[in-house]
């Protein structure tokens, strides 16, 4: 469906106003898709961002300031997410032997064995955006990496 119909506007000034309310928009639908597929494992789409980057660097353990700099959603507080996440055994928060000012953060067997039974869910975010052939999806990817300079 067209965005003008999706969000019931008749015209837009210019295409790159078009363009960057549906990069807004498009991206909301992706988040809120996720975020259904999460709802049922009591995560949010960050917590989320934070178990694949602690599984990504597994055995090696993260500090906030690398988990900030890699999540997908820079506004995202992550020392409130990973206390959430200890709370809940998918993570553990030691102090770092080599600097006593930061925290060494891996992830628990939980936490990975919960990654494992999302893995199948998230592909259905994964066959949302096939509706692009390949050729698209590199041309998009392209284009968003240009629009972030």
């Amino acid at each position: 469906m067209r965005l003008e119909e999706e969000i019931k506007q008749k015209k837009f000034q210019n295409e790159y106003q078009k363009a960057a309310v549906n990069l807004i928009y498009t991206g909301n639908w992706v988040y809120s898709l996720v975020n259904t597929i999460l709802k049922p494992y009591n995560l949010s789409p960050e917590q989320f961002n934070v178990l694949r980057i602690l599984r990504g660097r597994y055995p090696e353990p993260a500090s906030v300031l690398l988990l900030n700099e890699r999540m997908l959603d820079k506004m995202s507080n992550v020392s409130r997410i990973v206390e959430k996440l200890r709370q809940k055994g998918l993570l553990l928060r030691e102090e770092c032997l080599t600097d006593r000012r930061q925290v060494d953060i891996t992830i628990t067997p939980e936490g990975m064995e919960l990654l494992k039974q999302i893995d199948s869910q998230t592909n259905i975010a994964e066959e949302a955006v096939k509706r692009i052939t390949d050729a698209e999806a590199a041309t998009l990817n392209q284009i968003l990496d240009k629009l972030r300079g």
